[in-house]
């Protein structure tokens, strides 16, 4: 009562506010590094791929790209009865075409090195066995040794479609294997992987049709920059080994009668169907640098979003296709101007290769011309369209692209479409292997890829940059000093030591230039 107010404690303003700074700093540091933490890039440091035209490996699939190969050819004997399905006057329920994009020896698989019982592995979708052997292809690839990624934040992103498989089987057995249900689930796809392999990461499978393997690529950047991932294994597979499917996208008019993908060609009819696996292993840049890894390349940006209201379920809407490409390039913070490739969706349909080529001359019109054009073309012409794992092939080309530093030419581009304004067009069709200049910037490509279903999905690649070598891979100076090199070769098998010392073998004879400091 008697207290005067006076004695009161004096409030130090000056020290609240001081300190209320340094918490405003630090909110706005963290808050910086979320930012970044969205758009950082995501490193490519491994990948793998079975492919038509027997790319079972990157190196040959450049050999397919680089020498304008066309991979496809007519149904091999093994999948099923050409003449059972084929009339070239297009009865229902028959093939009018009896061509397609094929790997070989499908039905191959070393079950007892994944620990796989022979009745089991009877009952696998080949999907799931080619998952395993392109998955595990992949991280060795990147000079990791699989075992060490048991309870590691290893995510897997997968794009699968189709089950031909289970068709054939629930024809042919008398009595249901238990096996068949895990066997076939296109889920149990990406999730045998991670359960032999021990990874503990986010595991999806994604059915978006043709843009099924590119969306899986962008769900991992996500996943990765999220911090749900510190690795993540990103693909798609796709087999046909039925002629059922065929017989209903040729009812619908999708496919191509003479089995050739004519992507920006007057002729473009349609697509051919195709097979195979791609996989790749990514790791947040920041992470790859300092771990030391080989950086194959970098992406910079993705997207994906979907067509809505349009035409039609199936037709490509020109407006969403410019908005994905957009949101990706704002993604990655790329100026469109440093854009000098974009590998086309292109699945050479009079109505959608029109509609791509007025999309891309919208989005980069006021930055490219005919004079300075982005070249364009599209891995379909090559080897066909993989559907679900039709994104992955296209990634992988451009990233043999860029550390090639060359254009592969797109085939079956004969006469320009019509339809498409080429004049007024800031674009232009590469036709021959080129050397890809870019005036000492650095070299920065897209790549397309749209479902059907509606689901479209844009990812921006860039070169590996300069500065970055690596500690795992690079020989350096020290191989002159060595007087001997050791090549050291395991396999689970003596079979499989056999095929890996004939695989080494068949390498380094076409490869005769090669350092042996780069082998050993």
């Amino acid at each position: 009562m008697n207290e005067k107010k006076g004695s009161q404690k004096k409030v130090d303003y000056k020290a609240l506010i001081g300190n209320a700074l340094v918490k405003i700093e630090s909110l706005e540091s963290q808050l910086k590094t979320i930012e970044n933490q969205k758009k950082e890039p995501i490193a490519i440091i491994g990948m793998s791929c079975r492919f038509p035209g027997g790319a079972n490996s990157p190196e040959g699939f450049w050999e397919v790209l680089s020498q304008g190969v066309d991979a496809i050819t007519e149904v091999p004997e093994d999948r099923w009865d050409v003449n059972d399905y084929y009339d070239p006057n297009d009865e229902p329920g028959t093939i009018l075409t009896p061509y397609g994009g094929f790997i070989s020896e499908v039905d191959k698989f070393d079950a007892g090195f994944f620990g796989i019982s022979p009745r089991e592995s009877n009952c696998l979708d080949p999907q799931q066995r080619l998952l395993l052997e392109v998955g595990w292809e992949a991280i060795e690839r990147a000079n990791i040794n699989p075992d060490n990624l048991l309870d590691s934040n290893t995510g897997v992103f997968i794009g699968i479609c189709t089950n031909d498989y289970l068709q054939q089987q629930i024809t042919t057995f008398t009595t249901p294997e238990p096996y068949l249900g895990t066997g076939n689930a296109v889920s149990a796809g990406p999730g045998r992987l991670s359960y032999l392999l021990g990874l503990t990461g986010p595991c999806l499978a994604l059915s978006t049709a043709c843009s099924s393997s590119l969306v899986s690529v962008h769900l991992a950047c996500q996943s990765l920059r999220n911090r749900e991932s510190d690795l993540a294994l990103a693909g798609g597979v796709n087999l046909l080994l039925s002629p059922f499917l065929t017989t209903i996208f040729l009812r619908a008019k999708m496919l191509s009668p003479d089995g050739r993908c004519k992507t920006f060609d007057a002729e473009a009819n349609g697509y051919v169907r195709s097979e195979g696996c791609g996989m790749m292993l990514l790791k947040r840049l920041s992470d790859a640098v300092a771990d030391g890894d080989n950086i194959l390349a970098v992406i910079r940006g993705s997207a994906i979003n979907q067509d809505g209201a349009s035409g039609g379920l199936t037709v490509p809407n020109g407006p969403s296709q410019q908005a994905v490409i957009r949101q990706a390039l704002e993604n990655g913070a790329v100026d469109p101007a440093s854009i000098s490739y974009i590998e086309a969706h292109g699945t050479g349909t009079s109505l959608g290769d029109p509609i791509e080529v007025g999309a891309l001359g919208r989005v980069f019109g006021k930055t490219h011309s005919q004079e300075q054009p982005i070249m364009i073309g599209s891995v379909k012409t090559n080897v066909g369209h993989l559907e679900g794992a039709a994104g992955i092939a296209s990634l992988i080309k451009v990233v043999l692209q860029l550390q090639h530093q060359k254009i592969a030419p797109s085939l079956h581009f004969n006469q320009p479409n019509p339809l498409i304004d080429w004049d007024k067009s800031p674009v232009q069709v590469a036709t021959y292997l080129t050397p890809w200049s870019t005036n000492g910037n650095s070299r920065i490509a897209g790549v397309s890829s749209f479902g059907f279903s509606g689901t479209n999905a844009h990812i921006v690649l860039e070169e590996a940059p300069n500065e970055v070598t690596s500690e795992k891979s690079e020989v350096g100076s020290g191989e002159l000093e060595r007087s001997l090199h050791l090549l050291t070769l395991s396999a689970k098998t003596q079979k499989a030591l056999e095929d890996l010392v004939d695989s080494y073998q068949s390498y380094l004879e076409s490869n005769l230039d090669l350092a042996v400091a780069d082998v050993c």
